[in-house]
């Protein structure tokens, strides 16, 4: 019995949809056979867990609250890999843009809500962009991988928000700890609207609008065009005599200003200040959500929000079960390796082939049918 492996001519269509579910229920069985392992009841851990995560309109709200940032950083890195440009530095990012739209909203605290909101934003954008042009440059440059560079700068850009908050920005009164001053109304966020709808806020408009930039722009427009292109390989833009260098400060720099603007919404709307707490790993989250989604948008919302409902259902099953917070990124990492693994077969179709059986042979070691014995006598 021989295996045969063959690309695939034809999508898959609705199997697609089966490979995904498929690979989704082989992880949580995985993570429900390490809590078993780890002497906890692992189906009931699964059922505290969906429970948590979708059981209740509060925590659908908790859900979507946690996808804004995920989706917005996702978006980013997802731009640069369209290129395969590896940008990993999203959640230093998304602490620079922090610590950038923090800077306006404790400067200019006096101004109405209505101009100091828009001046966060601008400095967020610029921070990140900046914090993500610089693995840019030096890749183009020095030749230097951004892969190492932009993890690095995550690292960086955690101890500058850290060293900030525990230091200049300080707030006198936060009774010794690291946080900086409550901002003031106008650089805080507002609210959807009160009661059940209290937890989501209006920063949430900026995913939709942030989709809808980023598909026109790969589709309407001739550097989204070349983008795509790129994608094939430095050498064939290179000998299509595309821009491949300022390309790649481009994403780099449009990746950082998307996870800078998550990173200030996330501090207005949801903390209403700046603190350590702010960084949770949303930008490490973001890189499992855009290759999960296959760089696209629309995919891409749907599964911030599914790993975003997770991370509230393992907030549960932490308090429940008394599990480590450590399981959540266990449960991205299996769920990365099994959609990775199943991807293998949207690719490829696998077929088994018997072995022909041998032609029986005769007694004088001839290889001719018996049958055809004295045929021609």
């Amino acid at each position: 019995m021989n295996l045969s492996v063959q690309k695939r001519e034809e999508s898959l269509g609705w199997g697609v949809l089966v490979v995904y579910l498929g690979a989704l229920a082989l992880a949580l069985f995985v993570c429900a056979l390490m809590l078993s392992l780890s002497g906890k009841p692992g189906l009931q851990g699964m059922f505290i867990l969906f429970r948590g995560a979708f059981g209740q309109g509060y925590s659908l709200l908790d859900s979507l609250t946690k996808a804004i940032p995920i989706f917005l950083c996702a978006l980013g890195v997802a731009l640069s890999f369209r290129m395969q440009v590896w940008n990993i530095g999203a959640e230093g990012q998304f602490a620079l843009g922090a610590v950038g739209g923090t800077w306006a909203a404790l400067t200019f605290a006096g101004l109405p809500g209505f101009v100091l909101l828009p001046l966060m934003f601008l400095c967020a954008l610029a921070c990140g962009a900046a914090w993500g042009l610089i693995p840019g440059v030096l890749k183009v440059r020095l030749g230097v991988s951004e892969i190492i560079t932009s993890l690095m700068f995550n690292y960086i850009g955690a101890l500058a928000l850290e060293y900030l908050v525990f230091g200049v920005w300080k707030d006198p009164a936060s009774f010794g700890f690291p946080m900086t001053a409550e901002f003031g109304p106008g650089g805080q966020i507002a609210r959807m609207a009160p009661g059940v709808l209290g937890k989501l806020h209006w920063g949430v408009l900026a995913c939709p609008v942030a989709a809808l930039a980023y598909a026109l722009f790969l589709s309407r427009t001739r550097l989204g065009f070349e983008l795509v292109a790129c994608g094939e390989g430095e050498r064939v833009a290179r000998y299509a005599q595309m821009p491949y260098g300022f390309l790649v400060l481009l994403v780099m720099g449009l990746g950082g200003a998307l996870a800078g603007l998550a990173g200030i919404i996330e501090a207005s709307a949801t903390l209403g200040r700046l603190q350590p707490t702010l960084l949770v790993g949303y930008g490490y989250t973001a890189i499992v959500v855009a290759w999960l989604a296959r760089l696209k948008p629309v995919p891409i919302a749907f599964t911030a929000f599914l790993l975003a409902s997770f991370r509230v259902g393992v907030e549960v099953m932490q308090l429940e079960l008394q599990v480590p917070a450590a399981i959540g990124s266990i449960m991205e990492g299996a769920i990365l390796l099994c959609v990775i693994a199943g991807q293998f077969f949207l690719t490829y179709s696998v077929t088994v082939k018997r072995r022909a059986e041998p032609t029986a042979l005769r007694g004088n070691g001839s290889t001719e049918p018996s049958g055809t014995k004295g045929a021609g006598a």
